[in-house]
């Protein structure tokens, strides 16, 4: 039905649609996976939707680690409800469309989300840094107008990074078919159809990026060190076993996140073959947000009990 050829084209004006990658090419394989990005979505949206609404209507988490959290929640519904329903309509009914504006679209809503993300995951390790390290100046270093400003930041920083690659991208001339290799629009794919030299401006606008994203990640890491310099200086082990509680979960979502996407854009061309790309690329885009409510919520009892509480005062309203 919707598997017609790629188009040849020498202009991007002259682009009307996208072809994504087909998830499967057997009716038997699409409704699978079809169902299977079903539960996953459904369980991003339940374990997001529940953790912003728990610290939302808790006024004892009202923190700025339960803050940062709600925002992180905000940022993986976004992200999962970017790619998620158009691959799981084109499994559906058998089509690999997209419109233009749609991929970019989709494009730049993925990119804000994503940055977004990795922001936050930053600022709530500057959080635990603080709480652990400088307990002493928590209260004026994260107050709540510190906390609401560096939200703030994180949000607008992550706008202009979206807007800044969608714009450059699609202003690209693309001369090579529309056809993606990835099952939702993405700048690597994109820049596979662009013309000769022509997109040599948008991997330098990815270089500086990359550059700030590992700007975060050495800033992460370095915390990480002093943060476990001071937890292990504890003398009471249930102190420790509190402090670990409360940073754990917090490096296992860095780690998710992190290591998927690296691997996904940064291992070898000899690796590369379309079922692992779009493993890799699932593993990335739509794992982590369905995993990030479970890993905070199972490690963190304040959490657990707020989400508990809601959940059951819902089914006694019923």
């Amino acid at each position: 039905m919707g598997n017609c050829q790629p188009q040849q084209m020498s202009n991007s004006s002259s682009i009307r649609h996208f072809l994504l990658l087909a998830l499967a090419d057997t009716r038997q394989l699409q409704l699978l996976h079809f169902c299977l990005l079903l539960g996953i979505s459904l369980a991003a949206l339940l374990g997001n939707g529940l953790i912003i609404s728990a610290v939302a209507c808790g006024h004892h988490l009202h923190t700025p680690m339960f803050f940062f959290l709600l925002n992180l929640a905000l940022s993986d519904l976004g992200s999962i409800c970017t790619t998620v329903p158009k691959a799981m309509h084109n499994s559906l009914w058998d089509t690999r469309n997209i419109s233009y504006t749609g991929c970019a679209a989709q494009l730049f809503f993925f990119l804000f989300f994503i940055s977004a993300e990795f922001s936050l995951l930053t600022i709530m390790c500057y959080d635990r840094y603080v709480s652990i390290c400088k307990p002493l100046h928590y209260g004026t270093l994260l107050g709540s107008r510190a906390c609401a400003h560096m939200a703030a930041a994180a949000w607008a920083s992550a706008f202009l990074n979206a807007l800044m690659h969608t714009a450059n991208t699609f202003s690209l001339p693309l001369c090579h078919g529309n056809a993606l290799g990835q099952f939702f629009c993405e700048i690597p794919q994109i820049l596979k159809l662009s013309c000769s030299k022509s997109y040599l401006r948008e991997l330098g606008l990815l270089a500086v990026s990359v550059c700030l994203a590992l700007g975060c990640f050495v800033f992460i890491v370095f915390s990480y060190v002093q943060i476990f310099r001071a937890v292990l200086r504890i003398p009471s082990e249930q102190g420790r076993h509190k402090a670990f509680s409360t940073c754990l979960p917090h490096l296992a979502v860095v780690s998710l996140f992190v290591s998927t996407g690296t691997f996904a854009y940064l291992k070898p061309p000899s690796m590369s073959s379309p079922s692992l790309d779009l493993a890799l690329s699932v593993l990335y885009s739509v794992v982590p947000p369905a995993l990030n409510p479970l890993i905070y919520s199972l490690r963190n009892q304040e959490l657990k009990a707020a989400v508990w509480r809601l959940m059951t005062g819902c089914f006694q309203k019923h």
